[in-house]
This record gives structure tokens, sequence and C-alpha cells, in this order.
């Protein structure tokens, strides 16, 4: 008689054991259905953006690009007050498009990229404009200077979640030399002009339908 009782109480025990790691397991799958209906993290495409850049030296106009950069957004046009945006471009990947050019790009003279490796963006606030368009205020520095610059950003989605893409497309101008962008004889506006645009195209993953 009191081996059954041992015997049931035993079995009761296992049982309950049983129905506890059922519990558990449901609670897990449960989380990880729920992680996975998170909405994806923002990310870059490398491979479908570009950052470019035209200068006009005596008058012509010369287009150039960087072929490094990087970024970090976590954007909801919904919530424009928590989004935000920081780039990072490495300025020794500036280029000409010539051998010669690109050489002297990393020098101290225009980028100092030894000393100054990367120019960046980190935004203050995001503006909807309607239709799309969006203006983004921020920081810029470039080569130990900072300065506050507004950069109208016009976006544009094609597909459907989870694979929607997000195309992020702007254009606007800086002064060179309040970033100390050619120093010396480079300084000479009449050789290179002082106004230089700032061309961007930015493929992004994760970004919220607009």
């Amino acid at each position: 008689m009191k081996s059954h009782t041992v015997l049931t109480a035993a079995v009761t025990a296992v049982s309950r054991s049983v129905g506890v790691l059922s519990l558990a397991g449901c609670l897990s799958l449960a989380a990880m259905s729920s992680a996975g209906a998170q909405t994806p993290a923002q990310a870059l495409i490398p491979a479908q953006s570009q950052v470019g850049f035209v200068i006009k030296q005596m008058g012509v106009p010369v287009e150039g690009q960087f072929r490094k950069f990087e970024a970090q957004v976590a954007f909801d046009p919904a919530k424009l007050a928590s989004s935000h945006i920081a780039f990072h471009i490495d300025v020794g990947s500036a280029s000409l498009g010539s051998r010669e050019a690109d050489a002297e790009m990393p020098k101290a003279v225009w980028f100092n990229a030894p000393k100054f490796p990367q120019a960046s963006f980190r935004s203050s606030s995001i503006k909807a404009l309607g239709g799309g368009r969006f203006e983004v205020a921020g920081q810029l520095s470039i080569k130990g200077q900072a300065r506050e610059v507004v950069v109208p950003v016009s976006l544009a989605q094609t597909g459907a979640a989870p694979a929607l893409q997000t195309t992020a497309t702007g254009q606007f101008a800086i002064p060179r030399l309040a970033f100390k962008i050619g120093e010396g004889e480079w300084a000479d506006t009449s050789m290179v002009a002082d106004e230089v645009q700032v061309k961007f195209k930015l493929a992004l993953s994760g970004v919220p339908k607009l």
C-alpha cells in the first residue's frame, strides 16, 4: 500500500513537471513569435547607395564621389520627434576619377585624412514637408570643423513588407572654406569655387511605410 502511494505521488510529480515544461515551451514559442514579428532593423544598402559631390575648378564642374560610407538610421514618419540619423564618410575614399587627384585629396591641404579620417552628420530634428519630402537639420563635421546644416530629403518606397525598400535622395551646398577644405594656394576661389554641391542616393531597408 505504501509503495502504491509513493508511486502515485511520483507519477503526479512527473505530470506536474511535464505540465510546467509544456507551459514554458509554449511561452518560449510565443516570445520567439513576438520577436520575429517586430519591425526589422533599419539598414543602409551600400551596393545601391551613392554619395557624390560637384566642385567647380576654374568654372568647370568636376564630379567626384566617396566610395566608403555608413549610416545608422532610426526613422519613423509617424514618430519624427524620436527619429534620428547618423552618417559617416571615409574622406580618404574621395575620388575625382584620376589617380593624381585621388592621391591629393587625403593630404593635409584638403581633407587631412590621417588626422580627420571621417566626416560625419548627426541629425537634431526632422521636419515633414508633405509628399515624401523632409528637412533634416543637424551638425555636419569635416576636418575638425562643425557647422549646422539643413538637408532636403525626398523619400520613395518600392515593394511591400517585409521587403519594402526606401530610397532617400537629396542635394545641398556647403562652403568648403568653412571646413578648411583646400588651404594655402587652394583657398583661391578663382581656382576652385567655395561652393560644393553634395548629392546622395541612399537605399534603406526596414523603414516603415510612409
